[in-house]
C-alpha cells in the first residue's frame, strides 16, 4: 500500500514509524512532513495542511491506497469530507464528527445531555456577562477558548483578578484568535491528570494504553501551558477499576451520543480524564492522536496500525483486539528555549546519529527542517521528542534522559521532572 499523512509534527513522525512498521505499507508520503519523517517518507513541504485541493491532487498524483488525516485544524474545517469526495479512502472522523475538538462548548453541551461525567461549566459569547458571571464563581476556575489553540487555549486562574484579566485575554485580546468567539467557564477539578487514546469505528471504540502528559512549560508544573512537554505510558494511577467506570461510563457513551447526535464517529478519540475524588471525569476531548501521547503509546502497540486503521473505516473494529507490549515509554520533548512565548530557530541540531540501530530509543521530530546543505535545523518551538522504552517506567525514565544527552543545538530547553509522579506512585 501507499499512504500518504497529513501533517509535521512528533505525532506524524511516530504515526510514520508504526506505518514503516506495517507488513502491509511500502510507500509512505508525507506533507508538510519534517526533516525526521522525511528519513523514511517522501515529504513536499510546500503543501499546507489546509491547502485541501492540493492535498486531494497531491494523494492524486502519487495514487495513494490511504490518507491519514491527523492534525486538528484540517480536520476540524472538513479536510476528510473532500477528500471522500474525491474518492479517496481517508482515515480521520468527517468535520461533522470533529466537531467534538473544534468547539469545547458542543463537547460540554454533549456530555450534559448524555450525562457523561465532566466538570460543572457555563459558556459566554458576551465578554461582560462572562465577567458578571466570575463576580459569583468559585475560585479557582479554568476559561477555555471555543476553539481550537494548538492546545494552549486553556487559562486556570486562582483569584477572581486573574479570571477577569483571562475574559479580556481569551475574548477581548483575542490573544487565541476566533477561537475565543465563544468562552467556557469551567469548574477546577483537582486529582491525576491521565490522556486514554481510543480506535473508533463509528459504533465500537478500542481503547489504547494510557498516558500521561505534562503541559506546562518549566519543571513543577509552572509557566505557560504548552502543547506537551513530555508524556510517560502506562500511567500507574489509571488503575482497571477506573478503565472499567469509563469504559461504561465515559467512553463507549461518547461514541454512542455521537451517533444519536447524527455525527457518527470514525477515527481517534483522545479523552483527557481528570481522576478526581468523585471518580474519573472528562477534561476534554480531541479528535485525533495526541502530541506527545503517540510517542509513547504507538511505539508500544503490537498490532499491525493498518490493520486497525482499515478496520475503522470499514466498521469492523469489533473483530480487532488491541495489544500491547508489557512494558513502559517515556519521552521527553526538547524544546527551543523560551517556548511557547518567544524562541528562535534556525539552529543546526547534531547528534542526531546517536539513534541509528539502538533499540528501544527514538528521536521523534516535532519542529525540525533541511538546511540547504543537508544538515538539519531547528524549526518550531517543539524540536524533538526523545523517547525511550523499558521494562519499568522508571528504566524508561533513565533511558529516555539519557538520550537527550546525545543531541545538541543552541537553546536546547527541556523539564527536568517528566515522570516525576511515577515515584508518587
Amino acid at each position: 500500500m501507499k499512504v500518504l499523512i497529513i501533517g509535521g509534527g512528533g505525532r506524524e513522525h511516530a504515526i510514520a514509524v508504526s506505518m514503516a512498521k506495517s507488513k502491509r505499507v511500502d510507500r509512505i508520503y508525507c506533507v508538510p512532513g519534517n526533516a525526521g519523517i522525511a528519513q523514511i517518507a517522501e515529504c513536499d513541504s510546500s503543501v499546507s495542511v489546509m491547502d485541501f485541493d492540493r492535498i486531494a491532487a497531491y494523494a492524486k498524483e502519487k495514487k495513494v491506497d490511504l490518507v491519514f488525516v491527523a492534525p486538528d485544524d484540517p480536520l476540524a474545517a472538513g479536510l476528510v469530507d473532500v477528500l471522500e469526495g474525491e474518492g479517496l479512502r481517508v482515515f480521520g472522523p468527517r468535520k461533522n464528527a470533529a466537531i467534538l475538538e473544534g468547539s469545547k462548548a458542543f463537547a460540554k453541551n454533549l456530555m450534559k445531555k448524555y450525562g457523561i461525567p465532566t466538570a460543572g461549566y457555563e459558556t459566554f459569547d458576551d465578554p461582560d456577562k462572562a465577567l458578571a458571571y466570575l463576580e459569583t464563581a468559585k475560585m479557582p476556575v479554568v476559561l477555555k477558548a471555543d476553539g481550537l489553540a494548538l492546545g494552549k487555549g486553556v487559562l486556570i486562574c486562582n483569584t477572581l483578578e486573574e479570571a477577569k484579566a483571562g475574559v479580556g485575554e481569551i475574548m477581548l485580546d483575542k490573544h487565541f484568535g476566533s477561537a475565543g468567539d465563544v468562552l467556557v467557564v469551567e469548574e477546577f477539578l483537582t486529582g491525576r491528570e491521565v490522556s486514554v487514546l481510543a480506535f473508533v469505528d463509528g459504533k465500537t471504540i478500542r481503547t489504547m494504553t494510557s498516558a500521561q502528559d505534562h503541559k506546562r512549560a518549566r519543571d513543577g508544573d509552572q509557566g505557560p501551558n504548552t502543547g506537551g512537554m513530555g508524556c510517560f505510558s502506562p500511567s500507574p494511577f489509571y488503575t482497571e477499576e477506573t478503565d472499567a467506570f469509563c469504559q461504561k461510563h465515559i467512553y463507549q457513551p461518547t461514541v454512542d451520543a455521537m451517533a444519536a447526535e447524527g455525527r457518527e464517529f470514525k477515527g481517534v478519540i483522545f479523552f483527557g480524564l481528570m481522576l478526581t475524588d468523585q471518580g474519573p471525569k472528562v477534561l476534554e476531548y480531541n479528535a485525533r492522536f495526541g502530541d506527545p501521547e503517540t510517542q509513547v503509546v504507538l511505539c508500544r502497540m503490537k498490532n499491525d496500525i493498518m490493520d486497525v486503521v482499515d478496520a475503522c473505516i470499514d466498521s469492523g473494529l469489533d473483530k480487532i483486539r488491541l495489544e500491547f507490549e508489557d512494558n513502559a515509554a517515556v519521552c521527553v520533548v526538547l524544546a527551543s528555549d523560551g517556548y511557547p512565548v518567544s524562541y528562535k530557530k534556525g539552529y543546526e541540531i547534531t547528534g542526531l546519529e546517536n539513534f541509528d540501530g539502538k533499540e528501544d530509543y527514538y528521536c521523534f521530530h516535532a519542529g525540525s527542517s533541511m538546511g540547504r546543505d543537508g544538515q538539519i535545523l531547528t524549526n518550531g518551538g517543539r524540536v524533538l521528542g526523545i523517547t525511550a522504552k523499558g521494562a519499568s517506567l522508571k528504566e524508561a525514565r533513565r533511558k529516555a534522559y539519557e538520550a537527550t544527552e546525545w543531541v545538541s543545538f543552541a537553546n536546547k530547553y527541556m523539564r527536568r521532572d517528566i515522570g516525576k509522579a511515577i515515584d508518587e506512585a
